[in-house]
């Protein structure tokens, strides 16, 4: 094993700096994972626009690695060994509030960063932490803290491709669990980046009998691709009138379930939603892509009798089915993994995400 770990650290808005750490120590209930993939979303290439709220950091969130060290209670905790490929979210859990208890330790405070300064998450926590500089993806190893949530990836499943397992997961989580998609459901899925891909097999695995899929012209080879996926109808809203459309692929009855999964496009997508759901009791799920929205139509969503959901990551168990689906090859998901970068590009990758027209999964491999 190396004595120094290479990582990118950002140390400023849209701006990453090379560094050398030690190799840490591990703690009998701490392990370190040497990183083989680091996938870039969106949510990356947001926050990387931003300013520090504090001390630098390694971001990546997205991680597939192997666990090349760890004490005995990390292994007698997990069930894991050395060797193993795993994945661990990016979420940490204290295990003792009611969100925990209750299985949804994504919303513990213990890993709100947001709201709490000592808070852990994988790729969002400042190096000056009290665990180790080490918390993010964009490295050569990562450190994974006691109360880190991790699963095993599938024997043969490439760690390419698992690197998905994170919108997978969400599309899991966020259409299956939370919008209640399955069998004969009609979906309207918009924004046909990794994230709404990876709605549409959700949805499609689950029994949709109509999935819809808006993008721009920017998206043509997206949108291509979620038809090889398993979408009905694909509109570009740029060239048709979307409404109509979805109208028309329903027969004027609408969606069941309207999700957003669009980058950067304001209101148009939450109010081309509301339109398109069905008479009474569609669902809605929105992001937290804007701060506010002036003149909400809260009558209509009320006359409609709406069900708004919040997308909010996933769980343990949308984690699991979702390693499952990639590990199926049911669906061709190895086109949505798109670029690759070596870590000392970086900066090139998490742009790719938000620019190139092509790129939909893109990964960063430390070792390349």
């Amino acid at each position: 094993m190396v004595d120094k770990v290479l990582a990118q650290v950002r140390v400023g808005p849209s701006e990453l700096e090379l560094r050398e750490f030690d190799m840490p120590d591990v703690a009998d209930d701490c392990a370190l994972m040497r990183v083989e993939v680091a996938g870039i979303c969106g949510t990356d290439v947001k926050m990387y626009k931003e300013q520090l709220k504090g001390a630098p950091i390694i971001m990546g969130h997205e991680n597939i690695g192997i666990l090349e060290k760890a004490g005995s209670e990390f292994l007698k905790r997990t069930g894991l060994k050395i060797g193993d490929r795993i994945f661990p979210e990016h979420y940490t859990s204290c295990g003792q509030c009611e969100h925990c208890h209750s299985g949804q330790y994504r919303h513990c405070i213990g890993t709100d960063w947001r709201f709490n300064p000592k808070g852990i998450r994988l790729g969002y926590t400042a190096i000056d932490n009290d665990h180790s500089p080490l918390l993010g993806g964009l490295s050569q190893y990562i450190y994974l803290p006691a109360n880190a949530v991790v699963h095993k990836v599938p024997d043969g499943l490439d760690p390419e491709l698992a690197g998905v397992v994170t919108p997978m997961a969400n599309g899991i989580e966020w259409a299956l669990f939370d919008c209640n998609v399955g069998y004969d459901t009609s979906v309207l899925i918009q924004g046909p980046g990794q994230q709404g891909l990876s709605q549409v097999v959700a949805c499609k695995q689950a029994g949709a009998s109509m999935i819809i899929v808006t993008g721009t012209a920017k998206d043509s080879r997206r949108l291509e691709i979620a038809k090889e996926l398993g979408a009905d109808v694909v509109i570009d809203v740029t060239a048709e009138d979307p409404l109509e459309k979805i109208l028309e692929a329903t027969n004027g009855r609408g969606v069941d379930v309207a999700l957003d999964c669009t980058a950067g496009a304001g209101t148009k997508a939450i109010l081309l939603g509301i339109e398109a759901l069905k008479r009474k009791c569609g669902t809605l799920l929105i992001q937290g892509e804007m701060a506010d929205f002036p003149n909400f139509p809260v009558g209509k969503v009320t006359v409609k009798a709406i069900t708004i959901k919040s997308a909010r990551g996933h769980s343990y168990k949308a984690c699991e089915l979702a390693l499952k689906q990639l590990a199926s090859k049911r669906f061709p998901l190895e086109k949505i993994t798109t670029h690759r970068f070596a870590l000392k590009d970086a900066d090139v990758a998490i742009k790719a995400v938000g620019g190139a027209e092509d790129a939909i999964h893109v990964s960063i491999m430390p070792w390349m």
